[in-house]
């Protein structure tokens, strides 16, 4: 099975400052951790919402709209990164996230990827 792990952007990643060394160090072994494991698949920080683009489509047509996207602090609705890993069970991707070196306050939603037969 694969699950997604998305990482909820907060103030500091929307204005596009620069993780703490340290954290970044300890999400570097976290990472290593995984591979070695042979769980992770991809991983990746994401920039601001200020330099995406909203695709919304409606009534046949398309709208194309620029970001920055609303509050990330309020709306939890942007994410900052994501995980793609491998894992047996979804109890097991939660142990995995649970290990994760996340500072206070910090939230990480974990979703199961479909599979071609769902």
């Amino acid at each position: 099975m694969r699950f997604m792990i998305l990482a909820k952007a907060d103030k500091n990643s929307e204005a596009g400052v620069r993780p703490d060394p340290q954290w970044l160090a300890r999400m570097d072994r976290y990472n290593k951790e995984l591979v070695n494991a042979g769980v992770l698949l991809a991983a990746e920080r994401l920039h601001s919402s200020a330099g995406g683009a909203r695709v919304r489509f409606a009534g046949g047509r398309t709208t194309v709209v620029d970001g920055p996207f609303g509050n990330a602090e309020r709306s939890g609705e942007l994410l900052a990164g994501f995980w793609l890993i491998q894992a047996q069970s979804r109890a097991e991707a939660i142990e995995w996230v649970k290990r994760c070196p996340m500072g206070d306050g910090a939230e990480l939603e974990i979703r199961q990827a479909c599979d071609a037969e769902d």
